[in-house]
């Protein structure tokens, strides 16, 4: 007992209790309010940056926006080349080297230049040319109700009908029933039935349908081949018709076979959705795209459009108030600021333009046969191959290219398009599931429609190509790509 309680107090003593202050040197990132903004920026699409940079017009009063130059001699937006840094870049660099703002902006090189006076004279001449007035595309109510202004119908039907119109959705379906109309319209449900008669004779036939077999109903009527055998197969066969049981539904009629396969195309020639020809009433979504890749020589050139980038000076006018505000310490903290701030977000934007500028480049290098011959040559690419070709993070390579757009000869692209997943082929390289997909699709078009291709013939043929790929997903990509099965395929 004694040994166990000496062994203790020795334990104890040896302890050392209590606090005291140490140095030591650790690593850490500290996220300021500017590196959040320059990631926010970088993560922008062109319109998210556009609306920012007018909220930081409208805080910050040392800023202007002016507008990129045109080339005199196309009309063409004078892409940017990182190749060589420009004057803007060197400008937003300078907020880092601790000058004097004062003495900055007294010798900085403005041109004497007023933006407050507007565009130069003949600018706006230039600018106003056909082919950038937007064209007023005519919606389905605009053009029902020019056909219904003229329709002989009585006075109680003229409201019913304006009503239907009105309540009509995008592809011109009905959606409220006639007993709802009645109600809502205080007419009795003739009435209403009177009026959606006259509606379905207007254009595009099968207008104001309820349902898809009244859809098809009234155009076949228009056409005058609303035959017993067509009104069966629509009104019991529909269902029958679209998984291609043709050989049920000749059995059923008492016909043949190709019989029924004429009228399936005869019904399938038909607009389902008869509104969806004219103008969405929801606001169209126009692409700007980030990046131009030109094939210049036999190279592909990669310039950043900078319409859809805004181009951002300090203000010269602040060149005159900075000399008042020798007398003026508060004023002097204030314009000293505004000037950081402003040249912090001109920074991120360059740097932004240089990010997206050196990842499309590494895309466009590592998918050149893809801009040279087509889809089918797509490879396999994700953001690690990307990161490590440029030099950055995964996670920056993501936010550069997420809602970005690149214009090739090919037509325009999301960045992310290039992106992609895939399989193996015999010798080991990778080959991106959309140029798998372009295969398939090349199959399906080239195939026997007496005899379509199997899925597993489809693994055959591909793996003739070189391609290795199972059955299951070649039936996966042949969803992705709308493809119906090979017995839905089937033409008799």
């Amino acid at each position: 007992m004694v040994c166990m309680l000496s062994s203790f107090l020795c334990y104890t003593i040896g302890m050392k209790l209590g606090y005291e202050l140490t140095i030591e040197q650790s690593q850490k990132l500290v996220m300021t309010p500017e590196l959040i903004q320059a990631i926010q920026i970088l993560q922008f699409n062109s319109q998210e940056l556009d609306n920012y940079v007018q909220e930081q017009v409208l805080a910050n009063p040392v800023l202007e926006q002016k507008e990129p130059q045109r080339s005199e001699e196309d009309g063409r937006d004078s892409g940017e080349s990182f190749e060589q840094d420009g004057s803007e870049f060197a400008d937003a660099q300078a907020a880092d080297a601790g000058l004097d703002w004062k003495e900055y902006i007294r010798n900085a090189n403005y041109g004497g230049v007023n933006y407050d006076s507007g565009r130069e004279k003949g600018s706006v001449e230039k600018d106003s040319n056909f082919e950038r007035t937007v064209v007023n595309e005519v919606t389905l109510p605009e053009h029902l109700m020019f056909q219904y202004q003229f329709a002989a119908m009585s006075k109680g039907c003229r409201r019913v009908g304006k009503y239907i119109i009105e309540s009509l959705d995008e592809n011109g379906y009905m959606t409220s029933s006639v007993s709802e109309i009645a109600r809502a319209t205080g007419v009795s449900e003739a009435k209403v039935d009177e009026a959606l008669d006259i509606i379905h004779g207007f254009e595009p036939a099968g207008v104001g349908a309820r349902d898809l077999k009244e859809c098809l109903t009234i155009q076949l009527k228009a056409r005058n081949q609303f035959t017993g055998d067509v009104a069966r197969i629509i009104n019991d066969h529909l269902e029958d018709l679209a998984a291609n049981r043709l050989s049920l539904i000749a059995r059923e009629l008492g016909s043949s076979v190709k019989q029924v396969q004429e009228i399936a195309d005869m019904i399938k020639g038909l607009e389902p959705k008869p509104g969806r020809q004219f103008a969405s009433e929801q606001k169209t979504r126009y692409v700007i795209p980030d990046v131009l890749v030109e094939k210049v020589d036999g190279e592909y050139v990669v310039t950043i459009n900078e319409f859809s980038v805004p181009h951002l000076t300090v203000s010269s006018y602040y060149k005159g108030l900075l000399k008042e505000s020798d007398t003026d310490r508060k004023l002097a903290e204030y314009l000293s600021d505004r000037v950081n701030a402003a040249n912090w977000l001109i920074k991120s934007i360059e740097q932004r333009k240089q990010t997206i500028f050196n990842v499309v480049t590494a895309v466009v290098k590592y998918q050149k046969e893809f801009f040279d011959n087509g889809g089918k040559y797509l490879k396999v690419l994700t953001l690690k191959d990307v990161a490590e070709e440029v030099g950055i993070h995964e996670s920056t390579v993501s936010r550069s290219i997420s809602g970005k757009y690149l214009q090739c000869p090919r037509g325009v692209f999301e960045i992310k398009y290039f992106f992609s997943s895939g399989v193996s082929n015999q010798d080991g390289e990778g080959i991106s599931s959309k140029s798998i997909k372009e295969f398939i699709k090349e199959l399906v078009e080239q195939e026997n429609p007496e005899k379509p291709l199997s899925d597993q013939k489809m693994v055959e043929l591909l793996q003739n190509e070189g391609f290795n790929i199972s059955r299951r997903t070649v039936a996966k990509y042949r969803d992705e790509l709308g493809i119906l099965s090979s017995s839905k395929r089937k033409r008799y």
